[in-house]
C-alpha cells in the first residue's frame, strides 16, 4: 500500500504543470538546506556547549591565567575559551608598563593611568569578541526562520495555482464530475503538504537553536564580567603593594 502511494505521488508530481513543478522544486530546495543547517548546526552548538563547559571547569581550577590559556587553545569550538584568549593576549600587552619618570608620585599617577588604560582595553577586547562569537553562533540560523515563515506560503501559492488550473480544465471539458475534478485537486494540494514539510522541522529547529544560543550568550556575558572583576582585583592587589 505504501509503495502505490508513494507511486502515485510521484505521478502526480510528474504529471503537474510548470509552475507547480517550479514551485516544488523552490521547496525542495528550503527543505533540503534547511536539513543541511539543522545538522550542521546540531554538532556545531552541542561542540561549543560541551567545550565551554569544559573551559569553566578548568578556567576555575587554574594555577595562573597563562596555563588557563595554553590549554584553551585545545578548546577551538568553545566561544568561551575563544573569548578568553583575545583578553589574555590584550591583557599581556599591558601586563608589564613601563614607566619613563624617576619621579615615585608621577610613576604612581602614571601607573593608575595605563591600568585604567588597559582595563578599558580589555572591555573593548572582550566586547568585540562577543559579537563575534554571537555572529557565528547565529550564522545560517535565520534561514530556518525564512523557510519556516515562507514555505507555507510558497506552498500555497502552488495550490492556488493548480486550483485554478483544475477548474479551467472543467471549463474546458464541460464537465464537473469527481473523476475530472480529484486529478487537479490532489496536485495542487501536494504543494502545500511540501510546504508544511519544510516548515515544521525548519521552525521547531530555530526555536530549539535560538534558545540553545541564548544560553551561550548568557554564560558569555558572565564569564566576561567574571574576567573582568578578576583583573580589577588583580589591579587593586597591585595598588596596594
Amino acid at each position: 500500500m505504501p509503495i502505490t502511494t508513494y507511486s502515485d505521488i510521484i505521478q502526480l508530481v510528474l504529471q503537474s504543470g510548470p509552475m507547480v513543478r517550479f514551485v516544488l522544486l523552490l521547496l525542495v530546495f528550503f527543505s533540503i538546506t534547511s536539513w543541511a543547517i539543522i545538522f550542521y548546526k546540531y554538532r556545531f552548538i552541542k561542540k561549543a556547549r560541551k567545550e565551554s563547559a569544559y573551559f569553566l571547569d578548568l578556567f576555575w581550577n587554574r594555577r595562573s591565567l597563562s596555563e588557563a590559556f595554553a590549554a584553551s587553545k585545545k578548546l577551538r569550538h568553545s566561544p568561551l575559551a575563544r573569548i578568553f584568549r583575545v583578553a589574555y593576549v590584550e591583557l599581556r600587552k599591558v601586563k608589564n608598563p613601563q614607566a619613563a619618570s624617576t619621579d615615585t608620585e608621577k610613576v604612581g599617577e602614571s601607573k593608575l593611568n595605563q591600568d585604567m588604560a588597559a582595563l578599558d582595553n580589555i572591555k573593548r577586547a572582550l566586547r568585540r569578541a562577543l559579537n563575534v562569537e554571537l555572529t557565528e553562533l547565529n550564522k545560517a540560523v535565520p534561514f530556518l526562520a525564512t523557510t519556516g515563515n515562507t514555505t507555507p506560503f510558497i506552498g500555497l501559492f502552488g495550490t492556488v495555482w493548480g486550483i485554478m488550473n483544475a477548474f479551467r480544465g472543467i471549463g474546458l471539458k464541460g464537465s464537473a464530475s469527481l473523476a475530472v475534478v480529484a486529478p487537479g485537486i490532489s496536485e495542487a494540494l501536494i504543494a502545500t503538504a511540501a510546504g508544511l514539510a519544510a516548515a515544521i522541522p525548519a521552525v521547531v529547529a530555530y526555536n530549539y537553536f535560538a534558545n540553545k544560543i541564548r544560553v551561550l550568550e548568557s554564560e558569555m556575558h558572565n564569564f566576561s564580567a567574571d574576567f573582568l572583576n578578576l583583573i580589577e582585583r588583580e589591579l587593586i592587589i597591585r595598588k596596594g603593594n
